[in-house]
């Protein structure tokens, strides 16, 4: 029997698989003889060679031509990986939320399909959201603005030697201080912003 071709991860009987590991493999014949999966795809190799030794296979068939023995090459091949209970409780777990959210996502796409106006009510009550809130921010920068331009106001007055109809302990004080700027409104025109 011919030697069997490289893969595209460049060794042989190493595939890659879709979640980004390698997974390991001998084949003979009928036989298929699963190695595991390993995070690189040297380390899927490096086991490949060291159970072809174990097999008897000639070296021609192996990844590292460098490796002269057995021993060599169960010293370079990587642990085998141990799945506990805890690893294939998590693997569970995870199959289960990545199954809920599957079909999660099924059942939204047919209630879209049979319920059109619930999903343009939908869309209609979010757009009011977003309005009544931006109204709301520009009425609450307004109003911070025109404190800010009282608290300003008599400060100016005290300053001219004048009095001010604020106590010296009157909180509004406070508001020469306000921010008066909104710099967390991406969709805010600008047409009652007055310059600070």
């Amino acid at each position: 029997m011919p030697p069997r071709r490289r893969s595209a991860s460049g060794y042989r009987g190493v595939r890659q698989r879709p979640n980004g590991g390698f997974y390991a493999e001998i084949r003979s014949g009928d036989l298929r003889l699963s190695l595991g999966t390993y995070d690189t795809a040297h380390e899927a190799a490096r086991a490949f060679d060291a159970a072809a030794w174990r097999l008897g296979r000639p070296r021609l068939q192996m990844n590292f031509p460098d490796v002269h023995m057995l021993q060599q090459a169960l010293d370079l091949a990587p642990p085998p990986r141990l799945n506990s209970a805890q690893d294939r409780a998590e693997h569970t777990a995870l199959q289960h939320r990545l199954l809920v959210a599957q079909e999660d996502e099924r059942v939204m796409a047919e209630w879209h399909r049979r319920h059109p106006e619930d999903v343009a009510y939908e869309q209609e009550y979010w757009e009011r959201r977003r309005e009544e809130d931006t109204r709301r921010r520009r009425e609450e920068r307004l109003d911070r603005r025109r404190r800010k331009a009282l608290a300003c106001a008599q400060a100016d007055l005290v300053n001219a030697g004048g009095r001010s109809f604020f106590t010296e302990e009157d909180e509004r004080w406070f508001d020469i201080w306000l921010s008066t700027s909104d710099d967390t409104n991406d969709d805010d025109d600008g047409a009652d912003d007055w310059s600070d």
